[in-house]
């Protein structure tokens, strides 16, 4: 019997994350980590103490915003989101860090994951945003599709 590679570990470990998060649309989990360490965990929902879309209902479906459009018309954080905040609340650094997620991060997401000096992203599910892709080339940023065993 093998282990479980690494990938497959930490990507498995950002599937379990997702599953905490109260968005109504789509789970996302993420995972930070430096020296097969975990650094931290985010799952997409809304700010702390803020009531979730679970309760309240889906901004997003209420104004008819479609998926990979104007993601500021939203209760909830993104997964890589959180992940940054944790680090930053509990003073830890993410250069260097590798970035597990659930979806491949938008935009917004990669560029504050680039700012954060991360050495790679690696993704389960691809996600519409083509300009997320120049923006990573351009980085140097290590990234790409990983495939998750087990899921469809």
């Amino acid at each position: 019997m093998s282990r479980m590679p690494w990938p497959d570990y930490f990507m498995k470990i950002a599937h379990v994350v997702a599953e905490r998060s109260t968005c109504l649309r789509r789970k996302v989990g993420a995972v930070a980590v430096r020296d097969k360490r975990i650094l931290a965990t985010g799952y997409n929902g809304a700010p702390t103490n803020m009531r979730h879309c679970e309760e309240v209902g889906c901004l997003r479906d209420q104004l008819k915003v479609p998926s990979g459009e104007r993601h500021e018309l939203c209760r909830a954080l993104h997964a890589e989101q959180n992940v940054i905040t944790q680090c930053a609340v509990h003073g830890v650094s993410l250069q260097g860090a590798e970035i597990y997620c659930t979806t491949q991060p938008c935009l917004i997401c990669a560029k504050l994951l680039i700012n954060c000096q991360v050495r790679a992203i690696w993704y389960a599910d691809s996600y519409p945003d083509q300009l997320t892709e120049q923006f990573l080339e351009e980085s140097g940023i290590e990234h790409g599709q990983l495939p998750y065993p087990g899921h469809d």
